[in-house]
């Protein structure tokens, strides 16, 4: 069995799996206009005025979707990674870095996955039909369509033929994330 790593882009001014959906609306949309003044080149800057509203929205689909599927979830909103090392991901932060975490250390049913980033695979104005458009995956079902199509960062990395430049995981729970947010506490 090949040895899938995923992989957590961050800011190291700010610290890894910081996550806006954990704060109320106002608060988030209060940092993210803060980090279009503060960090004006990182890709944070670059969101619209409704990106919060529009995560939301899209993490309730996410959430309801892998329920549907007996999806484990011990968090409102999940902790965001990818599968793989992403080199337009690497690219968000003005210091980016990141956690590379083997996918063995998660419980796997507090994993989903999308093809691609979750906002775009189920916006309702991206209607090419692609097969994993609006649709969540399991890990097993995830790695039939790696089968079938390959990471998008192998073919897609700069977005040239669609918005899937990554396989996004979404993990609903801190029990493996803290040991990893715990280690960069403290270096």
């Amino acid at each position: 069995m090949v040895e899938i790593y995923l992989y957590h882009y961050f800011d190291k001014e700010i610290g890894p799996f910081v996550n806006l959906s954990d704060l109320p609306v106002n608060e988030a949309q209060s940092i993210l206009n803060t980090i279009k003044v503060k960090k004006p080149n990182s890709q944070s800057a670059k969101r619209h005025d409704k990106y919060v509203e529009y995560r939301h929205n899209c993490e309730n689909i996410i959430r309801a979707e892998f329920a549907k599927k007996g999806g484990v979830m011990n968090r409102i909103s999940p902790h965001y990674m990818v599968i793989e090392h992403s080199p337009w991901l690497s690219t968000w932060y003005e210091s980016s870095t990141f956690i590379k975490i083997p996918i063995e250390e998660f419980d796997i049913k507090t994993i989903s996955f999308t093809y691609g980033d979750s906002m775009p695979t189920f916006s309702p104005t991206i209607n090419d039909g692609k097969e994993y458009r609006k649709k969540l995956y399991t890990y097993d079902e995830i790695l039939k369509i790696i089968e079938k199509y390959g990471l998008p960062q192998n073919w897609n990395d700069d977005g040239r033929y669609g918005p899937e430049r990554y396989i996004e995981a979404h993990i609903w729970s801190d029990e493996t994330i803290s040991k990893y947010r715990k280690r960069i506490d403290s270096i």
